[in-house]
C-alpha cells in the first residue's frame, strides 16, 4: 500500500533540507508526497479586517511560489508532488491537513535559530499531538 506523505515548508534556505528529505523518502519508498504551507495571520488579530486580508493574499503569493520551488526540487528528483495552502493556527491546520490528506508520514523541520517557529518543548508537544491525532509516524529533519 502507498504512503502519502505531508511535508509542512516555509519555504527558504531553513526548510530546504526538510524537502529535500521528504522528497527522498517519497521516491524510496514509493509514497505520495504533499508540500504544505500554512499561512497563519493570527498575529493581526487587532488589526483592521481590509488589512488582515491584503496581508493573507501576500502569505498566499509567498506560500505559492514557496510551494512551487519544492515542487520543482520534487521534479527534479523525479518525484510528483502536490502542493496545500491552509489558513489558519499551524498546529490546528497541519492536524487537519494531515486526516484530510491521508497521511501516513508527516516530515517537520527542526528549530533553526532565531527563524523558528517553535522551541524544542513545543516542537517535541506538537509531535506527539500530531502522532495521537493522526495516527501518523512524525519526523523531525
Amino acid at each position: 500500500m502507498m504512503g502519502k506523505i505531508v511535508c509542512a515548508t516555509r519555504g527558504g534556505q531553513d526548510s530546504y533540507r526538510t524537502q529535500q528529505t521528504a522528497i527522498a523518502l517519497a521516491r524510496e519508498r514509493g509514497d505520495e508526497l504533499t508540500f504544505l504551507y500554512v499561512a497563519d495571520v493570527s498575529f493581526l488579530d487587532n488589526i483592521a479586517a481590509p488589512i488582515v486580508v491584503d496581508v493573507e493574499s501576500e502569505l498566499d503569493r509567498m506560500g505559492l511560489f514557496q510551494l512551487a520551488m519544492a515542487q520543482e526540487q520534487a521534479a527534479e528528483a523525479g518525484v510528483t508532488a502536490q502542493i496545500a495552502i491552509r489558513h489558519g493556527h499551524l498546529r490546528q491546520e497541519l492536524i487537519r491537513a494531515a486526516r484530510d490528506l491521508g497521511a501516513t508520514s508527516i516530515v517537520l523541520g527542526s528549530p533553526q535559530q532565531e527563524t523558528a517557529v517553535f522551541d524544542e518543548t513545543d516542537l517535541w508537544a506538537l509531535v506527539a499531538d500530531l502522532e495521537a491525532e493522526t495516527g501518523a509516524e512524525v519526523l523531525v529533519i
